[in-house]
């Protein structure tokens, strides 16, 4: 997630904004535009697919942004909205194969990532996440990668906090297998 100044520049931002003051809202969009676009590429297919999709967000965030009740919660919500576009998407695209939801998984297994290879690069990793259903990926990207708590997770995926558990335990599962299918040679797509 964004360092502590972004996400207090965030809320004074919304706050601005809602009291009429020119240029908040570039200001806003200009903060969270990257780490935004990195998220959804890292949910969507290809950088074109990315582009159209993170665009549609900002159309969808310019008319609903006085829908935010708390703008220190702006961060969650744009993700959010974020999750709906690409979720959207997916309804177009194929399905991948489904992995468990539910199931008791202990909280240590769901924040530790010590058990993925060591040697593991960029590539390599965005490439075994592209292989796993959005769903799972998603909340690994969102735990992992942009460093919102598993509470934060489950408030953007609109899911119970065991879900978001599970699926973190599950898709570690699965990106393991992938990425150790990958690196025996077969071909990466």
């Amino acid at each position: 997630m964004a360092p502590r100044r972004a996400l207090i520049e965030s809320e004074l931002l919304v706050v601005q904004h809602r009291l009429g003051k020119a240029g908040a809202l570039e200001k806003l969009v200009e903060l969270w535009e990257q780490p935004l676009y990195y998220y959804v590429r890292r949910l969507v297919n290809t950088e074109d697919e990315a582009k159209d999709v993170t665009q549609d967000i900002w159309l969808n965030v310019v008319r609903k942004i006085g829908a935010v009740r708390d703008p220190a919660a702006f961060p969650a919500w744009l993700y959010r909205v974020a999750r709906t576009h690409a979720a959207s998407h997916f309804r177009k695209t194929p399905s991948f194969e489904s992995l468990p939801e539910n199931g008791s998984v202990a909280d240590a297994a769901c924040a530790n990532v010590n058990d993925l290879p060591s040697t593991l690069n960029a590539e390599e990793l965005h490439w075994g996440l592209s292989h796993l259903s959005p769903p799972h990926s998603e909340c690994l990207i969102l735990h992992f990668l942009e460093g919102f708590s598993l509470e934060e997770v489950a408030n953007i995926a609109g899911v119970p906090l065991g879900t978001v558990k599970s699926r973190i335990h599950y898709a570690k599962q699965a990106l393991r297998d992938v990425l150790r299918q990958g690196a025996s040679g077969n071909e990466k797509q």
